[in-house]
Order: structure tokens, then sequence, then C-alpha cells
């Protein structure tokens, strides 16, 4: 009270009855605005470069999901896109397609067109989005730790619980997460640190090694990939696919080194931090950590790696999409700006084979290359804006004779 009187008197008589200043407005809070995947009907004709592809390869992609769709109960909802109708309506697409005995590229055109509708895709209002790539990655292994074989890349741990939230909730559809039970509650699964470093029981245990590999950095990009080949010490090779996740977010270790300073933006690769990780090994660790996802694999055989559906991926053919809002199955007409070093945007028809933990949004994907070095070089490279037009089959739902006998 006695400091409130000395300031009042300090001021001056006049100055002390002078009235508050008006208390300001306050500020209209900022809503965010809710993404939802827009669907607009369009024509083949509105397809950029629709006449020109050459649909051979994805001759083999479309049979692969066809194969998978024809063996799905008709009456089941295709993924959570309504528009999309029951696998019945696919079925009878799928079902005409695998029928033909010329699949060439214009007879496969005059199919589609016959049996398809093209929806341009949006996010709300926007039509474009980010276009990344992916591919098979090439590492060295072997069976036994010992020499330079000393990184190991883990089986699925027997106690990783992975929740579909969609089975709980219907608005969290697309949704998952993982954990263990620890005293009856999910509780949070070990961070990469935790488990590269060792510090979980698991991770001490050489029994739950798949392979060990000769390079930390091939280590840590088999897993942003999801699958690969082992070249092994004996002269055989495994190819190993994703069994599992542990839960935490996948972060972009290209973001981390922009925001230290170690790289300017323009310049995030694939290959610029993988040269980056090698020229800095003391602080690899440290960087690659800050993605606390982690990647558990399984031995594979086929034909190719496996996606998110189920069947093999085809090289340039195949898509990863957010599953919550684009189901698996469905034929994209891409329209990508060119890479670097392209002179052309890659125009093309792909599947939606596939997905992964930085594939999110309505107009988002993911091109799987393959394997090898030119695969590799193609992923690295891709960082590019584009569009695309999902193709829903015209019919309405059919009853097949097994729902018409019930």
């Amino acid at each position: 009270m006695l400091l409130f009187l000395l300031g009042a008197c300090d001021q001056g008589e006049d100055e002390a009855k002078a009235p508050p200043p008006p208390a300001p407005a306050p500020a209209e809070e900022v809503v965010p605005q809710k993404i939802e995947m827009v669907l607009v009907p369009a024509a083949f004709a509105d397809l950029p470069g629709w006449d020109e592809d050459d649909l051979r390869t994805f001759v083999t992609a479309f049979s692969r999901s066809c194969v998978r769709i024809l063996k799905a109960d008709p009456a089941r909802a295709f993924g959570g896109l309504a528009e999309a109708g029951t696998y019945a309506r696919w079925q009878g697409a799928c079902g005409a397609f695998l029928s033909m005995d010329d699949k060439s590229p214009a007879a496969l055109k005059g199919f589609l067109e016959a049996y398809f509708q093209p929806f341009a895709v949006q996010a709300n209002e926007e039509p474009v989005g980010l276009f990344t790539g992916y591919y098979e990655a090439s590492l060295r292994g072997a069976v036994q730790k010992g020499g330079v074989y000393v990184y190991p890349l883990y089986k699925r741990p027997e106690d990783l619980v992975m929740v579909n939230l969609g089975a709980f909730r219907e608005a969290l559809k697309g949704q998952r997460i993982a954990g263990r039970v620890e005293g009856g509650n999910l509780v949070p699964y070990a961070s990469r640190e935790d488990i590269v470093g060792g510090q979980w029981a698991f991770a001490k245990n050489d029994d739950q090694v798949l392979v060990w590999v000769d390079d930390p950095v091939d280590a840590f990009f088999v897993q942003i990939q999801g699958s690969g080949v082992v070249q092994m010490e004996d002269g055989q090779t495994m190819r190993i696919g994703y069994a599992g996740q542990n839960g935490h977010p996948y972060y972009a270790i290209g973001r981390e080194l922009v925001a230290r300073g170690e790289m300017p933006k323009e310049e995030v690769s694939m290959q610029s931090i993988r040269g980056w990780l090698e020229a800095h090994p003391a602080q690899a660790d440290e960087i690659m950590n800050t993605n606390k996802s982690y990647v558990f694999f399984k031995e594979t055989e086929g034909e190719g790696p496996l996606g998110g559906e189920g069947v093999a991926l085809t090289a340039g053919r195949s898509l990863a999409v957010d599953q919550s809002l684009m189901p698996y199955g469905v034929p994209l007409w891409v329209d990508i700006e060119a890479p670097a070093g392209a002179d052309k945007n890659i125009r093309r028809l792909m599947m939606a084979q596939d997905t992964g933990g930085a594939i999110q949004g309505p107009v988002r994907g993911d091109v799987f290359w393959g394997y090898g070095a030119m695969a590799e070089k193609f992923a690295g490279e891709m960082n590019s804006k584009g569009r695309y037009w999902v193709l829903l089959p015209k019919m309405q739902d059919v009853e097949t004779e097994e729902m018409q006998e019930e």
C-alpha cells in the first residue's frame, strides 16, 4: 500500500486521476480448418497424358490387386471411401479385366474407359499435393554377428502390440498405435534411441536379430523404405520386409539438419542426407535418433516386396497413399512435376498398394521405384508437387450368386 501511494504522489495529481486506457479487444480464436478429401467428377480427356501411357507394366500391378479383391467378402465396404462402394462392385470390374484375352495398351484403355469413372482428388479445394519416392534398399549382411557385421535389424518383438483404433471408434478408422502391456495398461514402446542403444531388454538378446548388416546408415534407411535385399556373406540373398513398428511417429531427419543449420532446405534429398551422415559419424546417431520411429523386419519371399495391401509391389506402378483416406487396390492417374534431372512430368496410371508413416493427407503419394542404384536415385530426387485422379467403377454394386442364394 505504501509503495502504491508513493507511486501516486510521484505522478502528480492530474496523472493520478487519468482514466485507464481501454482494454484491448479479445483476439479471435483461430480454428484450424479440417482437411477433407473431396472427389470431383472428371473425364478421361481431363487426364494429362492419358493417351501416351504404355500400360503394359500396369497390367501386372492391376492383376495383383484384382486377385486379392476377388477373394474378399462381396458385401464388405471397399475401404473407408464411401464412393468406392462394396467389394461386389470391384469384383465385377476385376473379373472382367482378368478374363480379357487381349490386354494390349489399347484394349486396356478401352476397358478402363468403359468400366471406370475418373474423379479429381482434392484436399478441400486444393488439388495439388506432395509426391516423393521410395525403393527396395540394398544391404550387405550376415546371420551371425562378427567382423563388420555388427549392426542389427530386429525381428518383431513378441511383446509388441499394434492396435487398429478403427476397431474401437469409427472416427478413428485408419489410425493405429503400438506399445506393450505393462500392469494391464498399454504403454509406449521403446524409442529408436533405446533400441539402437541396447537399452531395451529384447535388444540385448541376439536371438531377436534377423540379420546383422555392415553399415548403420544402411540400417537406418532400410527402415524408411520398409523393405530391402540383403546380399549375405555366403553369397546368398535375403529379402526382408516390414513386420511392425514401435508406434513412435516418423520424423524426417532432413528437417532436423535444416533446423540445425547443417544443410539448406533446397538441398535436402536422400543422397545429401546419406552423405552428411557418412561424413559426420560422431553425430550421425544423434541425428538419426531424432526420428524415434523404429521398424522391425521379417524374411519374405515372392516376386518383390509386399506392400500394405499384401501384394507384391510393381516398380513405377505401385503408389503408397494415406490408407485412412484412399483404399488399397484403386487405380490412380498421377501428374507429378518433373523431379530434378528429369525433363518431363511423371504421368501414368498407378495402383494404391502401400502406405507409410510419412504419407498423410488426401493428395499425398510415394512412388515405388523398385530395386537397385537407379531406383535409389529416382526415389532420392523426388520431392515434387503433383495431383492425382482416382478411378472408381461405374457399375452399381451387384449381388453374386452366393449372395442371391442367401
